[in-house]
């Protein structure tokens, strides 16, 4: 259960491309109260790009719409709870949203130059960061379904990289948590053609190798509670 729903939305077009990579990679970019979760031993790096659908606050008559871009880990507390995620970056092509997101939920969350475009089947997503205080960053993809949708199996690696509903973050020493509910994805394999990428880079993050696992993802109409104590 959200502690409280603050914000609704739906999330259309989604894409999810993940790189294997090793935990030890992922260990000096996270605070000292998480460490980096694993699946056979493997730690991942994902890339997710989506259109925000009707962002909508609570009470609030009018909702916003825009593409995001994250980059995105898998953690656990260090001293035992939940696996969540934990967010490199986020790019928002909604300067006021982006704003708002990174004061009061203390993420990485930075105002982009954004679209994304229906080609037939596919997706291009289209990326540019704009915020001045942080590295310059794009992403430039398109992506197109491949086969039949299914859903993850419980346990299972397609479950463990995209059926997570938490995520964390550090602010002055403590860990806090939020969480989103929405139904259980449906998942379709996916192409990811990349034009561009310096999502890596721009997080201080070494470029994984090898192709990533992608999937392209059904919407899915999203609530997303407030922030709170992870302990």
């Amino acid at each position: 259960m959200l502690d409280r729903a603050l914000v609704s939305m739906t999330w259309r077009d989604v894409r999810f491309a993940h790189w294997r990579v090793s935990p030890e990679a992922i260990r000096p970019h996270l605070p000292d109260a998480l460490v980096a979760a694993t699946y056979d031993g493997d730690a991942w790096l994902s890339v997710v790009a989506l259109v925000m659908t009707d962002v909508r606050p609570r009470g609030s008559p009018i909702g916003r719409t825009f593409p995001q871009v994250n980059l995105r880990t898998y953690v656990e507390p260090r001293s035992g709870g939940e696996r969540g995620l934990y967010f490199l970056s986020l790019d928002a092509g909604d300067p006021i949203g982006a704003a708002v997101v990174r004061r009061s939920f203390s993420l990485p969350c930075y105002a982009a130059e954004s679209r994304a475009v229906r080609l037939d089947d596919a997706v291009r997503f289209a990326s540019r960061r704009t915020t001045r205080d942080a590295p310059p960053a794009r992403f430039d993809a398109t992506s197109r379904p491949t086969g039949e949708a299914f859903e993850p199996e419980p346990g299972s690696r397609d479950a463990f990289l995209a059926e997570t509903y938490r995520s964390y973050v550090e602010r002055g020493g403590r860990l806090y948590r939020f969480e989103v509910r929405h139904a259980s994805w449906s998942l379709t394999p996916a192409t990811l053609d990349v034009h561009s990428n310096t999502l890596f880079e721009a997080a201080g993050v070494e470029r994984p190798d090898g192709s990533p696992l992608v999937h392209a993802a059904e919407p899915r109409d999203v609530v997303a509670g407030w922030i709170g104590r992870a302990d």
